[in-house]
């Protein structure tokens, strides 16, 4: 299996570099069988029956990106360097791993001050990222960071524009309540409030997970033989509550249904068992095709970048052939494509 199968020519025209608005006005492909069909979100109740149960994942996007000034004091004065700062992972106590440009500007144990409320210590050096060390915690840490910091738009988007006010609205589910993802789990970006209470009034359920989705989302394949990739691990939970809601649906004949790649990885990895349990942990899971699905019925997902894994993954639950005919369509309809896209339903 080669990295060169799942690639496609993508016109750059095809990029969002901003969201539908409304969210749900966004247009939807509906692969179901062998037909597609050109829908809109804001139409799923078309599709979804009711007992069908949608999976979201309620990870809340932190402002990752910070730009700052280091101070030194030398022979010649006081010199400065600015130091842009995306911060991708926590660890304790305070501490962040940090991608920090130009890293050889700052030495091991100097200050980054972003505003008079926030300020950083590099503490260690590892794998050309940093470890910092911040002077605030807890909702003090969180306040300081709304002010200090910007949403950590894709590179693809970032590349064309920069990120602001708008993207804290425009890059957050209308349900993120656990902090901790430095990039959006972008499918669930369609849902507003009056499409939530119209499936809900369909009948449609849904059940709330955790992954905090992780930098590394972004990371091309390096590798030719697919199979080789090393997938970044990021976190999840799936509670007791969660897990009983998706059995007692596979149970009554319903479907289960994540809403985007980041709520799929955690339910399947939360049922490699062969059934969905509680769960917590790390995850590095990595689907391509071949990989059985324990709980999935179909994904709601939007348009993928070529040889990512994400394509691998659709590529696994609807077949090669089948995701290259879905994304000729897509691309000759004139979807807009990545985290701002448009969005398509898969059906197996």
């Amino acid at each position: 299996m080669q990295l060169s199968d799942f690639d496609f020519d993508l016109p750059e025209t095809l990029i969002a570099t901003r969201p539908a608005n409304p969210r749900s006005s966004a247009r939807l492909l509906v692969a179901e069988g062998d037909r597609i069909t050109d829908s809109v979100v804001s139409d799923l109740t078309t599709w979804l029956r009711p007992g069908d149960r949608l999976v979201l994942n309620d990870t809340k996007v932190i402002p990752a990106r910070l730009g700052g000034v280091r101070w030194r004091a030398g022979a010649e004065g006081t010199t400065e360097a600015r130091i842009d700062v995306t911060l991708l992972e926590p660890r304790s106590d305070g501490q962040w791993a940090a991608l920090l440009k130009p890293l050889k500007k700052i030495r091991e144990g100097e200050e980054v001050v972003f505003t008079e409320a926030l300020k950083a210590t590099l503490v260690a050096k590892e794998e050309g990222q940093g470890i910092l060390q911040f002077d605030l915690q807890g909702d003090d840490f969180d306040a300081a960071l709304a002010e200090a910091g910007n949403m950590p738009l894709p590179p693809y988007i970032a590349a064309k524009r920069a990120a602001d006010a708008q993207d804290k609205v425009d890059y957050q589910t209308v349900w993120a309540e656990n902090s901790g993802a430095v990039a959006a789990p972008t499918a669930s970006l369609h849902f507003d409030e009056p499409l939530l209470e119209k499936l809900a009034a369909h009948g449609v359920e849904f059940t709330y997970v955790t992954l905090h989705v992780g930098a590394g989302t972004f990371l091309p394949v390096k590798v030719e033989d697919v199979t080789r990739h090393k997938m970044h691990s990021e976190w999840g939970r799936v509670t007791p509550k969660a897990a009983e809601e998706i059995r007692a649906t596979k149970a009554a004949g319903g479907r289960v249904i994540p809403v985007g790649t980041t709520a799929l990885r955690l339910i399947e990895s939360a049922a490699r068992a062969g059934e969905i349990k509680p769960w917590e942990g790390g995850t590095d899971i990595f689907i391509y095709p071949g990989f059985e699905f324990q709980v999935t019925d179909a994904l709601m997902t939007n348009f993928h970048l070529p040889k990512s894994t994400l394509m691998m993954l659709v590529s696994a639950l609807m077949g090669q052939d089948r995701i290259r005919r879905i994304y000729d369509h897509a691309v000759a309809s004139e979807y807009r494509f990545f985290s701002y896209g448009d969005a398509s339903l898969l059906l197996p």
